[in-house]
């Protein structure tokens, strides 16, 4: 794990040894799995760890619904998470602090980029689009992508021609960062079924 890295639990009851499967945002690469690893490492029963990936989260939270995991994993930064804070079907096991792995701007090698590249992100950070940019670049369209993982792809495949994104995400999908990176100090929740109290 990253020297920076830095996790602290908050209440209310997630216990070493009680979460039996994990569901998150996918694909590999994403920041949600890299937080899920530390969730079952710190969490897991013994034994393999049992991590779904999904598209989206919502379709993480059907899995928790349609009883293939056992605990929901979603980043505080995803502009949707009040909808499982709200659920009357959810409760919140916990929550920790995590750092994401490194973020930063990625291209494809070799890849001939204009000063007016088009950029892929997920939503959540591309406030550090501007931060992170070199300066000989400015984004000249945005595209937005379901995942980290997904906006490595779409810079990978060259439909865009650089990608905010991990490194996990751009090791895998063959990309080499041209930018400074850095991780991002995050809150991650985590979800079971049952009533809120």
């Amino acid at each position: 794990m990253p020297d920076t890295l830095r996790q602290h639990w908050i209440g209310p009851d997630a216990e070493k040894g009680t979460v039996a499967s994990i569901a998150t945002l996918g694909p590999r690469g994403t920041s949600s799995e890299q937080a899920a690893l530390y969730l079952w490492a710190d969490r897991g029963t013994s034994g393999p760890a049992t991590i779904e990936l999904h598209d989206t989260y919502e379709q993480a939270g059907a899995a928790l619904f349609d009883g293939t995991a056992t605990h929901l994993l979603v980043a505080n930064a995803y502009a949707h998470v009040n909808t499982f804070y709200m659920s009357p079907k959810l409760r919140l096991a916990g929550a920790f602090v995590f750092d994401t792995p490194q973020y930063g701007i990625a291209v494809s090698p070799g890849h001939a980029v204009g000063s007016r590249p088009r950029i892929a992100s997920h939503p959540a950070p591309v406030p550090l689009i501007e931060e992170l940019i070199p300066d000989e670049y400015r984004a000249a369209e945005l595209v937005l992508a379901d995942s980290t993982s997904a906006a490595a792809a779409k810079a990978q495949a060259l439909d865009t021609d650089l990608a905010l994104t991990t490194e996990p995400a751009a090791k895998a999908n063959h990309l080499q960062f041209i930018s400074r990176t850095r991780p991002i100090r995050m809150l991650w929740s985590v979800f079971q079924l049952g009533t809120s109290d």
